[in-house]
Protein backbone atom coordinates (compact mmCIF):
# COMPACT_ATOMS: atom_id res chain seq x y z
CA UNK A 1 0.00 0.00 0.00
CA UNK A 2 0.72 3.66 -0.59
CA UNK A 3 0.76 6.63 1.67
CA UNK A 4 1.89 9.75 2.02
CA UNK A 5 3.81 11.52 5.16
CA UNK A 6 3.16 14.88 5.20
CA UNK A 7 6.05 16.60 6.99
CA UNK A 8 5.82 20.55 8.79
CA UNK A 9 8.46 22.38 9.91
CA UNK A 10 11.64 21.08 11.88
CA UNK A 11 10.43 17.67 10.47
CA UNK A 12 10.33 18.64 6.46
CA UNK A 13 13.86 20.22 7.36
CA UNK A 14 15.29 17.21 9.06
CA UNK A 15 14.00 14.84 5.89
CA UNK A 16 14.96 17.63 3.43
CA UNK A 17 11.08 18.00 1.98
CA UNK A 18 7.53 18.51 3.03
CA UNK A 19 6.30 14.90 1.84
CA UNK A 20 7.21 11.50 1.43
CA UNK A 21 5.71 9.16 -0.29
CA UNK A 22 6.16 5.64 1.59
CA UNK A 23 5.28 2.02 0.01
CA UNK A 24 4.39 0.29 3.20
CA UNK A 25 2.93 -3.85 3.64
CA UNK A 26 -0.77 -4.28 3.65
CA UNK A 27 -1.47 -4.17 7.32
CA UNK A 28 1.11 -1.71 8.00
CA UNK A 29 0.48 0.74 10.94
CA UNK A 30 1.27 4.45 12.11
CA UNK A 31 4.01 3.43 14.01
CA UNK A 32 5.45 1.08 11.00
CA UNK A 33 5.41 4.12 9.05
CA UNK A 34 7.47 5.83 11.46
CA UNK A 35 10.02 3.62 11.93
CA UNK A 36 10.50 3.88 8.07
CA UNK A 37 10.91 7.92 8.47
CA UNK A 38 13.34 7.27 11.19
CA UNK A 39 14.92 5.13 8.73
CA UNK A 40 15.42 7.77 5.89
CA UNK A 41 18.35 10.58 6.09
CA UNK A 42 17.88 12.74 8.49
CA UNK A 43 15.26 10.73 9.99
CA UNK A 44 16.83 10.48 13.32
CA UNK A 45 15.78 13.61 13.88
CA UNK A 46 12.08 12.70 14.26
CA UNK A 47 10.85 11.98 18.12
CA UNK A 48 9.83 8.95 18.90
CA UNK A 49 6.57 9.68 19.61
CA UNK A 50 5.26 12.41 17.60
CA UNK A 51 2.21 14.30 17.12
CA UNK A 52 0.17 12.13 14.45
CA UNK A 53 -3.00 12.60 12.54
CA UNK A 54 -4.26 10.07 9.33
CA UNK A 55 -6.47 11.66 7.48
CA UNK A 56 -7.27 14.40 9.19
CA UNK A 57 -7.65 12.53 12.81
CA UNK A 58 -5.13 12.23 15.52
CA UNK A 59 -3.73 8.88 15.25
CA UNK A 60 -1.78 6.51 18.08
CA UNK A 61 1.27 4.48 16.51
CA UNK A 62 -1.38 1.33 16.60
CA UNK A 63 -4.03 2.84 14.09
CA UNK A 64 -4.14 0.70 11.11
CA UNK A 65 -2.97 2.74 7.80
CA UNK A 66 -5.02 1.70 4.65
CA UNK A 67 -3.59 2.84 0.90
CA UNK A 68 -4.19 6.27 0.19
CA UNK A 69 -3.94 7.34 3.15
CA UNK A 70 -2.34 10.68 4.31
CA UNK A 71 -0.05 10.97 7.45
CA UNK A 72 0.65 14.33 8.68
CA UNK A 73 3.45 14.16 11.74
CA UNK A 74 2.80 17.65 13.62
CA UNK A 75 5.80 19.08 14.92
CA UNK A 76 5.20 20.87 18.56
CA UNK A 77 4.25 24.25 18.45
CA UNK A 78 4.77 27.27 20.78
CA UNK A 79 2.61 30.53 21.18
CA UNK A 80 1.75 33.59 22.67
Amino acid sequence: MNVTALLFASYADALGRPAVELSLPDGSTVGDALVRLRGMPGGTALPETPLVAVNLAYAKPGAALANGDELALIPPVAGG
